[in-house]
């Protein structure tokens, strides 16, 4: 115990060499500040990631449609299509925005939160590619209708997009 005192007494008045590693030094610190630093970061880069995304979505959206426009196509397969990206771009760029607002240190119980809701998003992007994939095929061999299987693709693009960014924090988080 006596010994634990003088080395923090020791680490205090001692600065440790930027070239050093912290943990290298033997002074006692805190592990829990790195590693929510590290986490933060981590979940900045995935907001960034999707709100990237949904920038690519909601302007792929408007060419798509611009395009139709100028060129007075009827295609409700590429209509359907537009829509789904950009309201799905709009729609998960403005919960993107928020969660960045909103964003800060987390302690033990928010990581734990975190992996949480970021495997039931793994879950729900998966569910989002199947139902896609049900809808475009039920419209195609069901009733050979265009506009839903636009839809049902633009869905899959859109979930498998989501699966794989989350999938990215996933992986980190689960560490």
């Amino acid at each position: 115990m006596r010994g634990d005192r003088s080395k923090r007494r020791k680490c205090r008045r001692s600065r440790i060499p930027a070239d050093r590693h912290f943990l290298a030094s033997g002074c006692l610190t805190s592990i829990r500040r790195v590693w929510a630093d590290t986490l933060f970061r981590a979940e900045q880069q995935h907001l960034l990631r999707l709100l990237l995304w949904c920038g690519v979505s909601i302007i792929a959206a408007t060419t798509i449609a611009v395009t139709l426009t100028i060129r007075r196509v009827r295609s409700p397969l590429l209509r359907q299509f537009a829509l789904q990206m950009g309201v799905w771009g709009v729609v998960f760029g403005a919960i993107a925005a928020i969660r960045w607002s909103t964003l800060s240190l987390r302690d033990l119980a928010g990581a734990a939160r975190l992996e949480r809701m970021v495997w039931l998003n793994v879950g729900l992007d998966a569910g989002y590619a199947a139902a896609g994939v049900m809808l475009a095929a039920s419209a195609w061999l069901l009733a050979r209708r265009l506009g839903p299987v636009g839809a049902g693709i633009g869905i899959v693009v859109q979930g498998m997009a989501l699966l794989v960014i989350d999938l990215q924090l996933a992986a980190i988080v689960s560490r």
